[in-house]
Formats: C-alpha cells, structure tokens, sequence
C-alpha cells in the first residue's frame, strides 16, 4: 500500500465513523431525553483548549482541569465529556494535518487501528467505572499530563531519529503499544505526549508522531464517543459547548496564530493541571473519609 492509498483508507473510514458518531449522538439524545444549550463558558472553554491542541500542546488535560475548576460536569461524565465534546476538533486536525507528514503507510494504519480498538474497548470499561474510580484515574492522569508538558520544557523527551518507517520488534511494540494509548484516552491521557517519547525512543523522526496521532485521535474518538453514547455517561450541554469551541479554536490557531511561546504557556498549563489534579483526587478520597466517620460514630 503507497502513502497517498494508506491516507485515502484513513479519510475515507474517518469520514464513515463521523457520520456514526453523529447519528450515535441523536440516538443517545433521543433514548436519554438529553436536552439544553451550551453557555459561554463551555464554548470559551472549547475555543481556548482546542487553541493549544491545534497549537500541540494538547486539549484533555486542560479541559478536565476549567471542569474541575468549575465544578461541572460532574467528575464521573468528564471522560465521555472530553471525548464527544472535543471529537469534532479531532476530526478538523485530522483533516488539516493528515497530508502534511509522509510517514510508513502500514505503521500509519496498523497504529491507528489499533489505537482505535484501544478506545473502544477503554470506553466500555471507564462507562462502568464507578465515580470514585474515575476520580482516581483521572487524577493519576493530570499528574502524568503536568510530568509530560514539564519534561518538554525541560529538554528531557529523547531526541529521536530520522526514520519515517519501522521494522521487526519495533514495528510490534508501537502498534502494541498503540492499542494501550488508545484505552488511555478514554480516561483522559491524550495520546501526544506517549506517541513523541514512544517513536523517539525507537529512532523516529518527531515529525513521524504528527500523522500518527492527528490520525488515531480523529479515528479513536468517534468510535470511544459511541460506548458513552450506549452508556449515557457524558454531559450533552458541555460537550456541545465545546463542539461549539472547537470550531473557532482549531481554525484560529491553524490559519491565523500559528505560533506563540509555547514555553511559557505550557508551564502555565502545568501549574493549572496539577492543582487539578490534586483537587481530583482530594474529591476521591472525600466520600471514603465520611464513610470512616460514619463507621467509626
């Protein structure tokens, strides 16, 4: 399979699992009488997360974190939140991206679907989650997203290779590997981060994670989108603000911005993220700690 064949697949099945993920979400609004409007600060939110994705410094972590801040929507809907509200920016990047890098087509799609299955199988687990369990993980995943963004500020990603192929073992561990970062997503790790150290450590090009992972995220949201459209277990209003966002934010950033101190911004969004963090897991351990007293008066 050449390059220009592997990206027509990948388009042609992006545009296929889009049009299901917006027939999954009437669907899911007519079986849940899901109902109301985004206001203001879900579409900011929107605009102003997808702003750094398209920019590269990622949209999950940021997004759970002005969530958390402002104490809705419930940490429990968070994860299908994130990946329905924040699907359609996936879709746009996908489509702006996608043709810019040249990368090895069977890597390209065996990544993707495995990264793809990944989410399927992620969103099944984390609709079943209890909300303390979600809490945790999602906590646990704040803190891993502050570690990244403060390893690229300080230069201790791996630097990489030059090679846009791989083959052997180390084909097997990033489709393998692949699959996992997937399953993440639905808890809200973004897959970026994982995607650049994984292809540096084995000789990669940086450029190399850029195709891979506009791809995955465009392919694998939709698809994790339609277990939480099964399960009801994300908040309709906020995800249509940021579907609201996005628009603006991923055109604003791709056409007109383009580039800012990302430096700068990325130990702003660190210090955000962990605070985050931290409150997620305090609201975990809170219900635990009443039952103790309860148990012990």
């Amino acid at each position: 399979m050449t390059t220009d064949v592997a990206k027509v697949v990948l388009l042609v099945a992006l545009v296929v699992v889009n049009i299901a993920f917006v027939i999954g979400w009437i669907w899911a609004v007519r079986r849940h009488r899901l109902s109301g409007r985004p206001g203001i600060a879900d579409i900011a939110i929107g605009s102003l997360t997808t702003f750094l994705d398209t920019l590269g410094i990622g949209s999950f972590a940021p997004t759970t974190a002005l969530f958390k801040f402002r104490r809705k929507p419930p940490d429990e809907l968070i994860p299908g939140t994130l990946n329905v509200g924040l699907n359609p920016a996936a879709f746009l990047e996908t489509m702006l991206f996608l043709t810019a890098v040249t990368v090895q087509p069977a890597l390209l799609i065996g990544m993707v679907a495995t990264a793809t299955a990944g989410a399927w199988l992620g969103a099944g687990v984390v609709s079943r989650m209890p909300r303390r369990r979600i809490q945790v993980f999602m906590g646990v995943a704040l803190l891993i997203a502050a570690l990244f963004f403060a390893m690229r500020n300080l230069g201790a990603f791996p630097p990489g290779g030059t090679a846009f192929a791989l083959d052997g073992w180390r084909f097997v561990v990033a489709v393998v590997l692949s699959f996992v970062f997937g399953a993440l997503m639905c808890i809200g790790i973004g897959n970026y981060a994982p995607l650049m150290i994984l292809l540096a450590l084995l000789g990669m090009h940086p450029l190399a994670a850029f195709p891979i992972m506009m791809a995955s995220d465009g392919m694998l949201q939709p698809v994790a989108s339609l277990g939480f459209f099964r399960s009801g277990r994300f908040a309709h209003v906020s995800a249509l603000g940021l579907t609201a966002g996005s628009f603006v934010g991923v055109l604003v950033a791709f056409y007109i911005v383009k580039s800012l101190p990302l430096t700068t911004m990325r130990w702003l969004v660190t210090a955000v993220v962990t605070y985050a963090a931290l409150s997620m897991l305090r609201s975990a351990r809170a219900p635990r700690t009443a039952e103790s007293i309860a148990l012990n008066s």
